[in-house]
């Protein structure tokens, strides 16, 4: 009985560590394959933004007048704007939001803060370890690297003046300001979501006709920025700077759903005394629905891990 015991513990342990282990090759590698796809559609998307805009009244403009050529509002899931940090190899398309599955097309953008190149603080939120990871390497920046972000109304010059490591819940740090700065967070250290990375950027720089231009669409008015609303997780708690959370129901109903497939698995094998064959059988079917629940247990971890 106890060396019956003591077998079936140690297969179970085996089985966990391997799927520990599948979930970590599943975030560091498969979640990149997402990534990937999500930035060949959106810088697409971009490209067709910056070569079409759409003409609409300018905001309190009467409908008689001469239409003004603005870009439409961003909703979240858009893509909003490219960031090129030549030093660490970054060239990616910016999204509006920095919910999960925003943050697992690219670079998100804080949608309560203003946008690339407009006076007040433009904030950025990306992955360091997962989806492509496009801050993995931001710690490297110091004072005076550039970054550079073109958005539909312009190309913008930063360069970084300023690095802090923070709490999740430092929120301050999205801040509106009175100058020009872009402020990109990410999770610190490598592999952790117990701080937050800062790193501010000041502009350099801008273009003459954004200067000589109305308010964009993203900014009613120039002397008075929008208010900042908190972005609240799926159980109406602060996320802080951790992006919007997701729900958990579906990673546990796909859990359940692995678990009972492996369950039907052992049983055949079991009963018909064949168990190599019934594993082989059933292990296509397994890693479908072991991606599934990989895909939205990863839901449940912080936005921009």
């Amino acid at each position: 009985m106890i060396r019956r015991f003591v077998r079936g513990t140690g297969k179970t342990l085996i089985s966990a560590g391997v799927l520990l282990l599948l979930f970590v090759v599943y975030q560091l590698w498969g979640t990149g394959l997402t990534h990937d796809r999500e930035q060949k559609s959106l810088r697409s998307e971009f490209a067709n933004q910056l070569a079409a805009p759409t003409t609409t009244p300018a905001p309190g403009q009467a409908s008689t007048a001469a239409p003004t050529t603005v870009p439409a509002p961003l909703v979240e899931g858009d893509a909003a704007a490219v960031i090129d940090i030549p030093k660490i190899g970054l060239d990616e398309v910016v999204v509006e939001g920095v919910g999960v599955e925003d943050l697992k097309k690219g670079v998100g953008h804080y949608p309560d803060t203003r946008m690339p190149g407009e006076k007040g603080n433009a904030a950025l939120a990306g992955h360091r370890t997962t989806y492509g990871a496009p801050f993995n390497r931001i710690d490297e920046l110091v004072t005076g690297d550039p970054i550079t972000v073109t958005t539909r109304s312009g190309t913008f010059r930063y360069e970084v003046m300023e690095k802090r490591i923070v709490t999740p819940n430092e929120v301050s740090v999205l801040d509106d300001t009175t100058d020009s700065r872009l402020t990109l967070t990410t999770c610190n250290p490598k592999y952790s979501a117990e701080q937050r990375l800062i790193v501010i950027g000041k502009l350099t720089g801008l273009p003459v006709e954004v200067a000589a231009s109305a308010p964009t669409a993203s900014s009613p008015t120039a002397e008075s920025p929008p208010p900042r609303t908190r972005q609240l997780i799926s159980d109406e708690e602060p996320a802080g700077l951790s992006g919007g959370g997701a729900a958990n129901r579906p990673a546990i109903a796909w859990g359940i759903i692995a678990g009972s497939v492996w369950l039907a698995a052992w049983a055949l094998g079991h009963w018909s005394g064949r168990r190599w064959t019934a594993y082989i059988l059933s292990a296509p079917v397994f890693l479908v629905v072991l991606y599934m629940f990989f895909e939205n247990f990863a839901r449940l971890l912080p936005a921009n891990v």
